[in-house]
Formats: C-alpha cells, sequence, structure tokens
C-alpha cells in the first residue's frame, strides 16, 4: 500500500477571501485536517461550505499528536496541516511532523498562501534583497537579550513578530541598540484596521507609548551598514549604557556593574554620577 501525502496549507491571515481555489480543493478532498486550533479552522471551513474531520495538532500536543498522524499517513491517508493563519511552520506547529515524514519516506506538499512577515516586509519600503526572519523573539530575558543583538548587528532587513504587551519593551530594546535606522510596524494586516507605520524606533515607540497597541504586529527592521559599528554601546554616555541594559531587562544593580566592566570606572563612581 502506498503512503498517504502530508499538504501544508496556507490559510488567511484576516480576509476570508485570501485562499487560493487550490488550497480550497485539497481541504476537502484530505481525508482529515489537522488543525492549531480547530474553532479558528472551522470558521473558514464553514465559510467555504467545506464539511470535513477537524483533530487538533498544537504546539502543547504535537509530539503526542504526531504520533497517530504518521500511522494514519502510513495506511494511505492523505492529511492537510493548518495554522491558525498564514503558512504553517512559521512561528506555528508543524515542524515535527514535517521533518518526521521526511524521516519516513512520506510525500509532503505545500500549498502556498498569505504570510505575515512577507507582507510587512513589502509594505515597509525596506530592502527585500536579502533579509533575516526572526519571527518572536524568546521570552526569556538572556534569549531576548540575544535576539535584540542579532538585530543591532545584522547587514540585512530583519522580519519580527510581536504581540501587543510586549511591543514597547521590544521597541525600547531596539532604540537603544540600532539609533537611527528605519523601522516599519504593521499591524492587522489583510484586516479591517490595517495599519503600517514608518519612522525611526523614537517616533513609533513614542506614538506607541501615547496609543495603547492592539492586535499582533509585524516588525521591518533595517540593515545595519557593513562599516557599522556592531557594539551598541559604543560611543554612549554613561546615561544612555545605563538605559540600553535597563531596557533589556537588567535592574540598573546589574546595569551599573555592567558599565563599570565596559569602562573600567569603579562601580562607586559610576552610582555617583547616576545619582547625580
Amino acid at each position: 500500500m502506498s503512503t498517504g501525502k502530508l499538504y501544508l496549507v496556507a490559510t488567511p491571515i484576516g480576509n476570508l477571501e485570501d485562499i487560493t481555489l487550490r488550497a480550497l480543493r485539497i481541504l476537502g478532498e484530505v481525508d482529515v485536517i489537522a488543525a492549531e486550533d480547530t474553532r479558528q479552522t472551522i470558521k473558514l471551513l464553514n465559510h467555504y461550505e467545506i464539511k470535513n474531520k477537524l483533530i487538533a495538532y498544537q504546539k502543547f500536543n504535537e509530539e503526542k499528536a504526531m504520533v497517530p498522524l504518521i500511522q494514519r499517513l502510513k495506511k494511505g491517508e492523505n492529511i492537510a496541516l493548518v495554522s491558525d493563519a498564514g503558512m504553517p511552520l512559521i512561528s506555528d506547529p508543524g515542524y515535527r511532523l514535517s521533518s518526521k515524514c521526511i524521516e519516513e519516506h512520506i510525500p509532503i506538499e505545500v500549498i502556498p498562501g498569505a504570510n505575515a512577515g512577507l507582507c510587512a516586509l513589502l509594505l515597509s519600503g525596506l530592502s527585500t534583497e536579502s533579509f533575516l526572519f526572526l519571527g518572536f523573539l524568546p521570552k526569556q530575558t538572556k534569549g531576548f537579550k540575544e535576539g535584540i543583538q542579532r538585530v543591532v548587528s545584522c547587514c540585512d532587513t530583519v522580519i519580527l513578530y510581536e504581540s501587543p504587551h510586549r511591543l514597547l519593551k521590544t521597541l525600547k530594546a531596539l532604540e537603544a541598540g540600532i539609533g537611527e535606522r528605519r523601522i516599519s510596524i504593521s499591524r492587522e494586516i489583510t484586516k479591517r484596521y490595517e495599519e503600517t507605520l514608518r519612522g525611526s524606533v523614537a517616533e513609533l515607540l513614542a506614538y506607541f507609548t501615547e496609543k495603547a497597541p492592539r492586535g499582533e504586529f509585524v516588525i521591518v527592521v533595517e540593515g545595519g551598514t557593513a562599516g557599522e559599528k556592531t557594539d551598541p554601546l559604543a560611543g554612549k554616555t554613561i546615561e544612555e549604557q545605563r538605559d540600553y541594559y535597563c531596557a533589556q531587562g537588567l535592574t540598573e544593580k546589574e546595569a551599573m556593574r555592567r558599565i563599570a566592566q565596559n569602562t573600567g570606572r569603579p562601580r562607586r563612581e559610576i552610582y555617583k554620577q547616576l545619582k547625580c
């Protein structure tokens, strides 16, 4: 018996019209649809009057849910994998399943479609020749700082995803690192309240400080130049270095210790200058 096929199907990121005829056909023909959120996917299926079996395939149950899906594929069933919106696997579950299929010689086919990161890149007006997609930066302090440093040192355009409650934190960290480089922030792409703002980090940070962030965001950052210093603290004052470290989640005490290490000056002297 020949094996089935895994289809990685892109779904709309907001506007339900942004789905291909091919995707609709595949969703109707497969034996089962594995969805990140069945409650979200059923809205799409109902809209296009597609009646098919749905099962949950989420990040927290990915390892466990993968086993029966592989068994189904080996029996000859075809499966469509979809995320809440956009392309599966891109900051969404599915990587383990696709890797296992490759390992087991099970065919995979991608049904392309909408992607928030690429839409935001085109809306940004920044270079599209080469870019780095980082998705969501880690929540842990160390991983977050390392992610920001990757943005700071990158000479290519960088694409980030961010949630509304973390947007200001990320913009403050970027402001301390990339200076006057241009950025673009898009939210609610393809939806009713779609908005794209362009300018410096300082300008957009001021905007969202006054206007509470709402919706899902894509940040696009202009790449640095080849000759640009990658040290985000180069030439900065003691006060600016403190603000940089505090924006990355360090306490003021930890920031002063770092500054003392960077400058070779006694910590007491740093403390005295900052407390003046």
